[in-house]
């Protein structure tokens, strides 16, 4: 039987994108194998420590988080163009990656990145594995742009959320797509007709606490991940960030993947779980690994069927003649 060249398009989505460990993972225990990875966002950090042998140690990190641990690696930044740095977690993952190039890999690898200005979509393959994703995953107005060959790049998932295309441009015979938001298809709903009453005024803040280090980080918390919770809540800077980026996200993705579909779709179900809910590793993983198992033996069936069939393509590039199917 002839190889097909699979191709793994990996989406973006925040924390979410924990669930990519577990779809790599029951892949893998079923003998498929991806020749080309395509990542965004999330996506090409999962993608990129997969390709360098790291998957096991991007689990253990991700398993041992909680909440103040993320709010650890948050290094803020007040005077930059995004609140965070993120410079603590390239540090982090440059521990386990070093100074590894893409192109030291036998899986061919890109990151989708955004440029800001053109709007241009720029595929990194060629590099330092952590700075691609980094340029990769750099959230607009949360993460601060990375400047790669004088470009200035943000997260991919503003024009690629699930970078099918760039896997057939790779040469991929056989797509598989993880598409992290599928369960948010109700943004597309119509509300008609809602009436405006008497806007209430905000919530009024609580009273300022003592001055010192434990008030100031308080305060940046509740005004990065809001306050309150039910309908009296108020969304944080994050919140309204993210969501405003999952909604654009989701309609590019619906619009990109009509165009271009791919040939076996993996959609974990993660209603309930937020952008943020980094500490939910153990469950996301677990729900990645339960989608593959509902689609596994459709997608080995499709692959094995394409492989009986590469050679007459083959016969048909070197002969020039129409072989009968």
């Amino acid at each position: 039987m002839a190889k097909v060249k699979i191709g793994l398009a990996l989406g973006g989505g925040a924390a979410r994108g924990w669930a990519h460990i577990g779809v790599l993972q029951g892949l893998l225990e079923a003998g498929i194998v991806p020749d080309i990875i395509a990542g965004t966002s999330i996506g090409a950090v999962v993608g990129g420590c997969h390709i360098a042998g790291r998957l096991d140690q991007l689990e253990d990190f991700a398993r041992q988080l909680t909440r103040r641990k993320v709010f650890g690696y948050l290094d803020f930044n007040m005077t930059g163009s995004g609140l965070i740095t993120g410079q603590r977690l390239c540090d982090r993952l440059g521990e386990h990656l070093g100074e590894v190039e893409i192109e030291s890999f036998d899986t061919v690898y890109t990151a989708v990145a955004t440029e800001i200005g053109t709007g241009h979509e720029i595929w990194i393959s060629k590099g330092r594995l952590v700075d691609a994703m980094r340029a990769s995953y750099a959230l607009p107005g949360i993460f601060r742009p990375v400047n790669v060959s004088g470009r200035w790049l943000f997260d991919g998932a503003l024009v690629n959320p699930v970078p099918v295309s760039v896997c057939r441009a790779l040469g991929a015979r056989y797509v598989i797509a993880v598409n992290l938001n599928a369960d948010m298809c109700g943004r597309g709903t119509i509300v008609p007709h809602l009436g405006v009453e008497k806007l209430e005024p905000p919530p009024a803040e609580p009273p300022p606490e003592k001055t010192g280090a434990l008030s100031a980080l308080k305060l940046l918390h509740r005004q990065l991940f809001g306050r309150g919770s039910g309908e009296v809540s108020t969304p944080g800077i994050s919140t309204v960030v993210v969501d405003a980026f999952n909604i654009v996200q989701d309609r590019i993705a619906r619009s990109r993947l009509a165009g271009d579909p791919p040939d076996a779709m993996i959609s974990p179900r993660l209603v309930g779980i937020g952008p943020f809910d980094f500490h939910r590793a153990e469950d996301l993983i677990a729900r990645g690994h339960a989608a593959v198992s509902r689609e596994i033996e459709d997608i080995s069936n499709e692959i094995a069927a394409r492989r009986m069939y590469e050679p007459r393509i083959a016969v048909k590039a070197v002969n020039g003649e129409i072989a009968s199917p």
